[in-house]
């Protein structure tokens, strides 16, 4: 079974995406777009908007788009433990978003921290700072969201 989940493509205004590193894996550095689970009775657009305030401090953002389809990822078995025991992967709406603030409204201190550094980078290099089992979904999803990655006018 796939947990139900989103993703957000968050763009600055230069058509860079926002990047978050896992600060629960210190040992291999490991870069990635806010992401996260759907509460009962929300909608993917509702789950994506608190996900980013809940991850990035902030959810100073306005949707550009939503993915056609539902995406999906498995685990590797290196990472099995009590959430893979319940769940294979995570099945995701992804949402490309156009960032409305400054780089100040990030704050990565937030409740429940799941970043330590972020940074915009060029969509193109998406797939080669991400760990290998979610690249496929990167690649996909950058194919998917390319008319959004460049400077808004």
């Amino acid at each position: 079974m796939y947990r139900r989940g989103v993703g957000i493509m968050l763009l600055n205004r230069s058509g860079e995406v926002m990047i978050g590193r896992r600060i629960d894996m210190p040992a291999t550095p490991a870069w990635q777009m806010p992401q996260g689970g759907i509460d009962p009775g929300e909608t993917p657009s509702q789950a994506a908007l608190r996900e980013l305030e809940e991850e990035i401090g902030t959810a100073k953002a306005e949707i550009l788009g939503e993915s056609r389809t539902w995406l999906t990822y498995e685990l590797p078995p290196e990472l099995a433990g009590a959430w893979s025991r319940r769940f294979r992967g995570q099945r995701q709406k992804w949402f490309a978003m156009r960032f409305t603030g400054s780089d100040a409204d990030i704050n990565l201190a937030t409740k429940h921290p799941e970043f330590d550094a972020w940074k915009w980078v060029a969509a193109d290099r998406l797939p080669e700072l991400i760990v290998p089992f979610k690249r496929q979904l990167y690649i996909d999803i950058l194919a998917e969201f390319r008319q959004h990655c460049r400077p808004a006018p």
